[in-house]
């Protein structure tokens, strides 16, 4: 009696299924394992992964390499996310220098136009004209409002002030007057004295509005169109915050550089299209949808499309020890999405929330590649090592496990990597399709979207609900459930947006609200996993059509997601689909799927 081992190397972890072939062919699963994949899927740094996982599984059953008949593996095909901006509008400001950054408590109202002067240089100016005070950190808050009043009382008029210290409450507090008041700007040095300045701070609660449109700061600096034209990446990275400072230097131009997105092109068997990343998401898809069956994708040379494609070519070519020209792109998912961009001139670390197309590419699975894994597994193992087939051939014999169901039958497997499809009719014959974009690049959207720069963390924003820590001693849900604690929570998570996970609390460092970060993440498994569902049912169904489908079983890692098969879910049933999770030998849930068929389908060959 020997076992068969299927091993299915996914993009974020590596699966194993093991079963024991009885003398009368009787099957029996005994076993499994999983471990994270090590190195880019379909590629020879996955073999410690794949041994990894297969020890786990046989250490289970008390099994060694020698017990084992036959490995089968999949044929893997690695998928690669970017992110290529639209347009990206690189502006250098030097006659518009903006510092203004959103304390979390400015002090005053209002908005305040004047000339900057320095605190020490207070005592000798005079009236007739408005000033903005700018105050270093060397004076102390009942200091600059003693100063300050003393100023007001010689009627010089002081329209507004920049603080290096978070004063700007206890100044505001002390004054005779009320003033807008900007404080804890760093980089207070850099402010530059004897030009105009303009100073916004709203109420709690609220926003500026002046010096977040553009023409408030066109009229409160008197510029041209022209002028005005180039200042707007001031106003937008000004939206949504409560203070605001802006600055005109006495001379100098607005430089402005774009660098295009580019375009990509779609070369198919019988058509060859070409769209701009500018054009957006839709575009680009309808494009290869046009295309399709694909040959290749290649991107507009010195862009940031082409630069990313090439770099997808570069990466598996190094992997792989192939030339780059061999190495083809079979599949493209194109999302819209923004990027956080830092404004050139800011003087505070301002950002400009920038149009941008997310991009997921697949390079297409090469059999020889992975038979050379397969062989170099079988000379350390002393073992038959097979490439056993397709992922979506192969889950769906997996998912034909699950109880209740039967031919025909459709399944959506979704990983990390890529979103595959398959489908079988009563005469058991499989169509299938492989398509780039799953859970990775719902990480990449969150992390790019809240300009996180920590894909752990927003790998976790995906993956687990969201709370608000409102006292020390309860949490308000997402879904707006308030849960109570009889022990004190940490005191550095109070009013913090956390992530539950399992056990954990884990706090977002970010100053979106709950809200913003639960649509962010929603609106991303949308775009990606909705869309890439209906694509690739669309591709196997026989009509071309999602309706008609009657029952698709949802598998792969991103299924076990807390959201996502009722997203999907809900999509399908739009079009009169019955759609759920699958229960691998109903035990194992959505996961498991395609080692479980390439056990199954090498079992009926042995």
């Amino acid at each position: 009696m020997k076992l068969i081992v299927g091993v299915d190397i996914g993009n974020a972890t590596t699966e194993t299924a093991i079963a024991r072939l009885a003398d009368d062919n009787s099957l029996q699963f005994v076993a499994d394992g999983i471990v994270n994949t090590t190195g880019i899927k379909g590629t020879r740094q996955n073999i410690h992964g794949i041994l990894g996982s297969i020890k786990q599984a046989l250490d289970k059953v008390n099994a060694t390499y020698q017990d084992i008949q036959l490995i089968a593996i999949n044929e893997a095909a690695p998928v690669i996310g970017d992110v290529a901006m639209e347009t990206i509008t690189e502006t250098i400001i030097t006659e518009s220098t903006m510092i203004g950054h959103n304390p979390e408590t400015p002090g005053g109202l209002g908005l305040g136009i004047g000339e900057t002067v320095g605190f020490g240089q207070l005592d000798y100016v005079v009236s007739g004209t408005a000033y903005i005070v700018v105050v270093p950190a060397r004076y102390d808050f009942a200091e600059v409002a003693i100063a300050l009043n003393r100023a007001m009382d010689r009627q010089v008029d002081i329209q507004a002030a920049i603080l290096q210290n978070d004063d700007g409450v206890l100044v505001n507090n002390r004054l005779n007057k009320v003033i807008p008041i900007v404080d804890e700007v760093g980089l207070i040095e850099k402010v530059p004295l004897g030009v105009k300045a303009a100073v916004e701070v709203a109420s709690p609660g609220r926003v500026v509005e002046q010096l977040a449109n553009p023409y408030g700061i066109a009229t409160a600096f008197g510029l041209t169109p022209d002028e005005t034209k180039m200042i707007v990446p001031i106003a937008r990275a000004l939206i949504g915050t409560r203070s605001a400072v802006v600055l005109k230097t006495r001379a100098g131009d607005v430089q402005e550089k774009v660098i295009p997105a580019g375009s990509i092109t779609f070369i198919g068997e019988s058509y060859t299209r070409s769209v701009n990343i500018d054009a957006g998401a839709e575009k680009i898809m309808e494009t290869l949808e046009v295309c399709k069956p694909l040959q290749d994708i290649k991107g507009e040379s010195g862009s940031h499309a082409g630069g990313m494609l090439e770099r997808v070519r570069q990466v598996m070519a190094n992997l792989t020890e192939a030339n780059p020209n061999n190495i083809k792109i079979q599949d493209l998912l194109a999302v819209d999405t923004s990027v956080p961009q830092k404004v050139k001139g800011g003087l505070a670390g301002e950002f400009s929330m920038e149009n941008a197309v997310g991009i997921a590419a697949m390079v297409q699975a090469d059999r020889l590649q992975m038979q050379s894994i397969a062989d170099e597994l079988s000379k350390e193992l002393n073992v038959q090592v097979v490439v056993g087939g397709i992922e979506a051939d192969m889950a769906i014999q997996g998912a034909l496990t699950t109880p209740g169901t039967q031919t025909p039958i459709a399944i959506i497997d979704m990983g990390a990597g890529s979103t595959d499809a398959s489908i079988m009719d009563s005469a058991t014959n499989i169509h299938s399709v492989h398509l780039a974009g799953a859970g990775n690049m719902v990480t990449l959207i969150i992390d790019t979207e809240l300009g996180l720069d920590n894909l752990s963390l927003s790998e976790d924003i995906k993956k687990y609900p969201l709370a608000k820590v409102e006292s020390l001693f309860h949490i308000r849900h997402e879904d707006g459930t308030v849960q109570f604690f009889n022990k004190s929570l940490p005191p550095e998570l109070f009013s913090r947006v956390i992530i539950l996970r399992e056990e954990d609390m884990i706090p977002v460092q970010s100053k979106h609200a709950l809200d913003v970060i639960r649509q962010v993440r929603r609106d991303a498994k949308r775009k990606v996993f909705v869309v890439n569902a209906l694509r690739a049912l669309r591709a196997v169904s026989p009509t071309g059509q999602v309706r008609g489908i009657d029952h698709v079983v949802l598998v792969g890692g991103s299924a076990l997601d807390f959201e996502i098969p009722q997203l999907v879910t809900d999509a399908l049933s739009h079009y009169g689909v019955v759609a759920g999770q699958g229960n691998i030998r109903g035990s194992k849930g959505p996961r498991n799927a395609v080692a479980t068929g390439l056990v199954l389908t090498q079992a009926r060959k042995v």
